[in-house]
């Protein structure tokens, strides 16, 4: 277990930059919530969006986003170099604070099946399928939706038991224990809107583009040790 920073040493999280888009909107919205905290409670926190294994190895908080298809994501992910190992030793080994956000999220099952079976990073158990349209529902999800937790998380407790948050997805998570879902939405029966295990918390909303409600998640996940 790494030691945590002393109150003079800016707490470091690192946003994960493998290709996958979207960079910019997630740092903005980590800025604004961790200027917001440091201002409450003195302490100082840098916010880096890095691609190189060192960085990732040395940041005491971690953040994987992700836009587009699982394939890519994953191929993106796997060709970066040192990247994958480093956010093993520190999620899995050293246990820091660990988001993964839309495909990131998915990222964390068995296995993604679109256009064929692509190998995930297998730290939550589960596959990644296409969502299912209907009369009353189209693809992607693309919205706000109210997303209910299913058990308790210190990075959702200050929302209440249900939030309105903003999704953009045609793939979903579905996980292989019922323990590891955190949130679900509904979108032709429940989809997992979060899953959870430990230190490491997935999320397929945007925190990022839900406004406020999506500004306290960032806020809680700065502040949780698992």
């Amino acid at each position: 277990m790494t030691a945590a920073p002393s109150p003079s040493t800016p707490e470091l999280t690192a946003i994960v930059d493998y290709g996958a888009g979207n960079l910019r909107s997630v740092q903005k919205s980590f800025e604004r919530a961790a200027a917001a905290l440091d201002a409450r409670d003195g302490r100082a926190r840098d916010i880096i969006v890095t691609r190189e294994a060192a960085a990732i190895a040395r940041a005491d908080r971690l953040v994987l986003p992700g836009v587009g298809a699982f394939a890519a994501c994953a191929a993106g992910l796997n060709t970066a170099p040192g990247v994958i190992d480093a956010l093993r030793q520190s999620a899995i080994d050293e246990r820091k604070p660990f988001l993964g956000i839309c495909v990131g999220m998915q990222l964390l099952a068995t296995c993604g099946l679109e256009f064929g079976e692509t190998p995930g990073l297998d730290w939550i158990g589960g596959s990644v399928k296409r969502l299912e349209a209907g009369p009353d529902r189209r693809i992607p999800h693309m919205g706000w939706n109210t997303v209910i937790p299913t058990r308790a998380h210190p990075v959702f407790d200050a929302l209440g038991d249900a939030v309105d948050l903003y999704f953009v997805h045609s793939f979903y998570f579905d996980v292989e224990n019922a323990e590891d879902c955190a949130a679900v939405c509904a979108y032709g029966g429940a989809v997992a809107a979060a899953v959870a295990r430990d230190n490491i918390l997935g999320v397929q909303f945007h925190p990022e583009k839900s406004q406020a409600a999506g500004l306290e998640i960032i806020d809680a996940f700065l502040r949780w040790t698992p």
